[in-house]
């Protein structure tokens, strides 16, 4: 089978060790739990910044929040590997901005992760992932955003979201813990 992959907040707990990185920069003590009651994707509103400093925030921390010690989900890297074990393709397509691609994949690579050089997509806007994702012909894919697979609703891939605060709202099948996809492999399989 061939399985898809979004990396950050779905496979890797990207937001929250970007919200650590926030409260060690600003000297801020923000609680954990504030995160996790996030109702957007954005992270900079509980520090008291609006839109435009967050996104400054977010730009200036980019290095430190991708390359430093950003943790997998528990049992995401073990789960993929024991994907590729048994002979599954596995793709990673993310919309990281291409400068950051090359590094990104080196850092996959670095933590675990079974990354092949012809299934790793980069640095695309969500409705060109669409596109990738289709034209992958792809048995499963996981991802955090709402907008990228409400787009897929209508095809014929099996779509999960990985569970976030912010996407709780939606009626959509999703995954919590990446040590129960074989579980739901075998269910859909049934």
């Amino acid at each position: 089978m061939r399985f898809g992959f979004d990396i950050d907040d779905t496979l890797i707990n990207l937001r929250e060790h970007a919200f650590n990185i926030y409260n060690r920069r600003l000297n801020q003590k923000v609680p954990v739990e504030v995160f996790h009651n996030l109702k957007r994707v954005e992270i900079h509103e509980p520090f008291g910044l609006d839109d435009e400093q967050g996104n400054e925030m977010w730009r200036s921390s980019l290095e430190e929040i991708y390359y430093t010690s950003c943790p997998p989900f528990p049992d995401a890297v073990e789960t993929l590997q024991e994907l590729e074990k048994k002979g599954h393709e596995i793709y990673y397509i993310t919309a990281r901005p291409k400068e950051h691609g090359e590094r990104t994949k080196k850092w996959l690579k670095e933590n675990g992760f079974p990354v092949h050089e012809e299934r790793f997509f980069y640095g695309m806007q969500d409705h060109e992932k669409v596109e990738i994702i289709k034209k992958l012909n792809l048995d499963y894919y996981f991802d955090d955003k709402p907008e990228v697979l409400n787009t897929l609703l209508n095809e014929s891939i099996k779509i999960f979201l990985r569970d976030q605060s912010y996407n709780r709202h939606l009626n959509l099948p999703r995954i919590v813990n990446w040590s129960d996809l074989e579980a739901i492999i075998n269910e859909k399989v049934k």
